[in-house]
């Protein structure tokens, strides 16, 4: 059995869902393989890969690596993060795929991203207490996505409940503000991941907007499906050019003139018919009158 052949399958056969949570499980499998090899290799400190995929919120490295606004929402180094992250995709994710497409979900999924990065970054050039820690500082994981997923399905469906344990029914809009809740909570509590609770808050925000926004029948995220669209069309190969050859056409003068050889040519067969009968006739004789009597 080909393993390539079958997981090619599989991914082209699945869903959006399930697409983004396998290629955030297949970054996470290949950055610790390569990890190793470094370690092994002592190659660590010559090859810092968390700086080819984290995102920086120095402007000036960012301007070097911008690949890693996007790269940095795929990416997890701890295994308990990656795995709370996927689950509450996946439970949240499900849901949304009842309203929603499947091109929707990655939309909303990676602009809750680029959101997210985007208020972690402004807000560490911007505050005080980020004067220093700006230079050095980088951001993983797909939390801000996910928050992004969470809050447009909680905000579009608010009564929806989901069972929880030890809790049993609960409406989606009270976990959604729970989670913002204690996002907001983490950042004074906890300073040693502030940035992270504050990009959650900005992938909040885009799922509430997209929320918003699709109740009054505007998809504020329709565009980045345009945008997907143009870049595999850019892509495709192009059909390959067919040439037509066609008789040109003659005009009326030598169309006559050559209705009148044949017309003339035609008597002249006849003529030697009633004179010496059809056995006279050469073999391309009768073939031209043979043709115009099929014409």
């Amino acid at each position: 059995m080909d393993v390539t052949k079958e997981f090619k399958k599989f991914f082209s056969n699945s869903d959006a869902l399930v697409k983004l949570i396998i290629i955030n499980v297949a970054v996470f499998v290949i950055y610790h393989i390569i990890q190793l090899c470094y370690v092994l290799f002592d190659a660590t400190s010559h090859f810092p890969l968390d700086a080819w995929l984290a995102a920086p919120t120095d402007l000036q490295a960012l301007l070097t690596r911008p690949w890693t606004l996007i790269t940095y929402m795929f990416t997890h180094k701890d295994i308990l993060h990656l795995l709370f992250n996927m689950l509450l995709l996946y439970w949240f994710g499900r849901i949304f795929r009842l309203y929603f497409s499947n091109s929707q979900l990655v939309n909303v999924f990676i602009l809750g991203g680029l959101s997210g990065v985007a208020l972690y970054i402004a807000s560490y050039n911007i505050f005080p207490i980020f004067a220093t820690a700006k230079y050095i500082s980088t951001i993983i994981g797909a939390s801000a996505g996910v928050l992004a997923v969470v809050l447009a399905i909680s905000c579009y469906v608010p009564r929806y409940s989901i069972n929880l344990l030890f809790f049993g029914p609960v409406r989606l809009i009270y976990i959604a503000g729970f989670a913002i809740l204690l996002d907001i909570i983490s950042i004074s509590m906890n300073k040693g991941n502030m940035g992270g609770h504050i990009a959650h808050l900005g992938g909040a925000f885009l799922g509430y907007m997209f929320a918003l926004n699709i109740r009054k029948g505007k998809d504020i995220t329709s565009w980045l499906t345009r945008f997907f669209k143009w870049c595999k069309d850019l892509f495709k190969p192009k059909p390959k050019m067919k040439v037509n050859y066609k008789k040109p056409s003659t005009d009326d003068w030598e169309y006559n003139k050559q209705k009148k050889d044949n017309q003339a040519e035609i008597d002249r067969i006849l003529d030697k018919i009633s004179k010496g009968g059809y056995d006279t006739l050469t073999r391309e004789e009768k073939e031209t009158l043979f043709n115009q009597k099929n014409k």
